[in-house]
């Protein structure tokens, strides 16, 4: 027998033994792993609660805002919305940017999706120009939901 096959032999038993070895430390006796208690707190899975029906309800008042203020180009009801007060410049910039659209037509493309004190509405926007899928980010700020920024 040649010296390298012996060695193949001697390691594929070592790996063999490894093996036994290693599933006798695991499960002693011969018998699996206890399952893990499904009641205990380390044992659930650490997801978010579910949320609250007052927050997802804003969330869906806040995102229908969001799209009807698109659609009818109203940069002081947008303006309303947002987490912080807008400069009369940011609007006027909004409301030249939604002039120079021409009509447009606006939709969420689903439910907003809720996550803690933070959301997000998907907004499709189409004009003349063409159209655009938004998301727009949400957060809840002193007990009520808005837009960042």
């Amino acid at each position: 027998m040649n010296r390298a096959f012996a060695a193949g032999l001697v390691l594929l038993g070592v790996a063999g033994a490894g093996v036994v070895l290693g599933l006798l430390l695991v499960a002693p006796g011969g018998s699996p792993p206890a399952a893990p208690d499904p009641t205990a707190p380390s044992a659930r899975p650490s997801a978010p609660p579910a949320p609250d029906a007052a927050d997802t309800a804003a969330v869906a008042v806040l995102a229908r805002a969001i799209v009807d203020a698109i659609a009818r180009q109203d940069s002081a009801a947008f303006g309303k919305l947002t987490c912080r007060p807008q400069t009369a410049e940011a609007l006027a910039g909004l409301q030249r940017t939604w002039d120079a659209a021409g009509p447009v037509t606006a939709r969420l493309t689903a439910p907003p999706e809720l996550r803690g004190e933070s959301a997000t509405a998907k907004v499709h926007v189409e004009a003349a120009g063409g159209t655009k899928d938004t998301p727009f980010p949400l957060r809840k700020e002193n007990g009520r939901w808005c837009v960042p920024g």
